[in-house]
C-alpha cells in the first residue's frame, strides 16, 4: 500500500499534482477533512482492499484545522507507508497567481493575500521539514511538473529535493532577480556579428557551432559541470529546494542560449535532479 499526502502552499499546484497522480493510477481524494485522515488510512489498509495506491490532498481550505496536521502526519509516518509531497512556490509567485485568479487566500479571506501566505508558511513549516518530496513550482511549466511527478511516482527514481532552473538572459535587459548563480559567457565568439547568424538563436546548430568553434565553450562547460557536481549535493544537504542558474550574454539570444541548452542537456542526462530551462530574452531584438 502506497499513500501519498499532497500538501503545501495554497496556489503552489496541489490540485494539478493530484490530477497527475490520478492519471498515474492513484486513487485520489481532495480536501479530505483532516480529522478523518487516520480513519481513511485504516480503511484502505484493511485486508482485501482493492486500493493499492492513494493520494490525498490536504490544505487550509474550508476551515480545516491545519494546526493539527503536523501531529497527525507524524503519527501516520511512524506507522510506515506514508509519503508526503509538499508543493512549494515563492511568495512572489503565489501573490502573482492569486492576483491573476482574483481568489482570496483561505487563511486571510478578508485581509491581504500576503498575510495569508505568511501565516500558512508558518503553520506548514514543520510539515515541509518532514516531507519526503518538495517540488517548487515557481518557474515550472505544467509539462515540467509532470516530468518531475512521473520521475518520482511512476518511474520511482531516486529523489533529491532540488529543482534546478537554468535561465539564459541578456545583460542589457538585466540579471534575473531570482538567480542564485550567474555566469557571464560574453567571452565566447558572438554570432551577432555574422550576418547569416544574426537573426537566428542558440537553438540553431550553426549558431552553436560558431559559439563552440574555439573549444573554450566546451572547456567552460566542463569546468561548470565539475563545480555543479560539487555544489548540488551540498545544496541538497542544506535543504535547498530550488537553484536558479543564470547564463548571460549581451542580448540573451545566441551565446547564453547555446550554453544554457548544452548545460541543460548534460544535467538531464544525469537524471539526478529536477530540471527546467527558460530562455528569457531569446525573442528580443
Amino acid at each position: 500500500m502506497r499513500m501519498v499526502i499532497v500538501t503545501g502552499m495554497s496556489g503552489a499546484g496541489k490540485i494539478t499534482a493530484l490530477r497527475m497522480l490520478e492519471d498515474a493510477g492513484f486513487y485520489c481524494v481532495d480536501n479530505l477533512p483532516i480529522p478523518l485522515l487516520d480513519k481513511f488510512a485504516e480503511l484502505i489498509s484493511m485486508p482485501g482492499s482493492e486500493i493499492t495506491r492513494a493520494a490525498l490532498g490536504l490544505d487550509a481550505r474550508a476551515g480545516q484545522p491545519i494546526g493539527e496536521l503536523p501531529r497527525i502526519l507524524s503519527e501516520l509516518k511512524d506507522k510506515g507507508g506514508l509519503e508526503i509531497l509538499f508543493m512549494e512556490a515563492s511568495d512572489e509567485t503565489l501573490l502573482k497567481r492569486y492576483k491573476e485568479s482574483r481568489r482570496k487566500h483561505p487563511l486571510s479571506p478578508d485581509g491581504e493575500v500576503s498575510e495569508g501566505i505568511a501565516r500558512e508558511r508558518q503553520l506548514l513549516h514543520s510539515i515541509k521539514q518532514s516531507a519526503d518530496y518538495v517540488i517548487d513550482t515557481s518557474g515550472l511549466l505544467t509539462r515540467e511538473l509532470k516530468t518531475e511527478m512521473d520521475r518520482i511516482f511512476v518511474e520511482n527514481q531516486e529523489y533529491n529535493s532540488l529543482m534546478v532552473r537554468i535561465v539564459s538572459f541578456g545583460f542589457k535587459y538585466g540579471i534575473p532577480a531570482d538567480c542564485d548563480l550567474v555566469f557571464d559567457v560574453r567571452f565566447l565568439p558572438n554570432p551577432f556579428y555574422v550576418e547569416s547568424l544574426k537573426h537566428k538563436t542558440g537553438l540553431d546548430q550553426d549558431v552553436r557551432d560558431h559559439v563552440c568553434q574555439t573549444g573554450e565553450a566546451e572547456e567552460f562547460l566542463s569546468r561548470l559541470k565539475d563545480m555543479l557536481s560539487f555544489l548540488l549535493p551540498r545544496y541538497v544537504n542544506e535543504g535547498k529546494n530550488q537553484l536558479v542558474i543564470g547564463i548571460g550574454c549581451t542580448g540573451g539570444r545566441h551565446r547564453s542560449v547555446t550554453i544554457a541548452s548544452l548545460l541543460y542537456d548534460s544535467l538531464r542526462d544525469s537524471g539526478d535532479y529536477g530540471l527546467s530551462i527558460k530562455h528569457r530574452d531569446m525573442g528580443n531584438g
